[in-house]
């Protein structure tokens, strides 16, 4: 069992920032970022391979960064330019997959991952 807490959702007006982090009990070979908004679907935000490699949706690219602190068994995700639409509330997951996608990331998919966070709110308004 792994078990994730996460920390550092809010509030903040749009073009501001924000840190999302994960606490996590053991590290597994991928670990990701999810959200969901009211009446939408989940969306894979960002995943992160245990060496590093990661992948972004095409709606966060150049604003949001996951990392890792192996030290402290930490996921982050660092927030910029935050718009109305990023919205939702986030979930880390961790996870083992047996294959990565054919470019060597993990894939930003819910089954693909085992465990989950309780999720923390973050708001964006204009």
């Amino acid at each position: 069992q792994v078990q994730l807490v996460e920390s550092g959702g809010g509030s903040v007006q749009s073009g501001g920032s924000l840190r999302l982090a994960c606490e996590t009990s053991r590290r597994t070979v991928c670990e990701a970022w999810f959200r969901q908004a009211p009446g939408k679907e989940r969306e894979g935000v960002a995943t992160i391979r245990n060496d590093g490699i990661s992948r972004y949706a095409d709606s966060v690219k150049g604003r949001f960064t996951i990392s890792q602190d192996n030290a402290k068994n930490t996921l982050y995700l660092q927030m910029n330019n935050l718009k109305p639409e990023d919205t939702a509330m986030y979930y880390c997951a961790a996870g083992t997959p047996g294959r990565f996608d054919i470019d060597g990331t993990c894939r930003p998919l819910g089954d693909q991952f085992n465990y989950w966070g309780q999720g923390t709110q973050v708001t964006v308004s204009s």
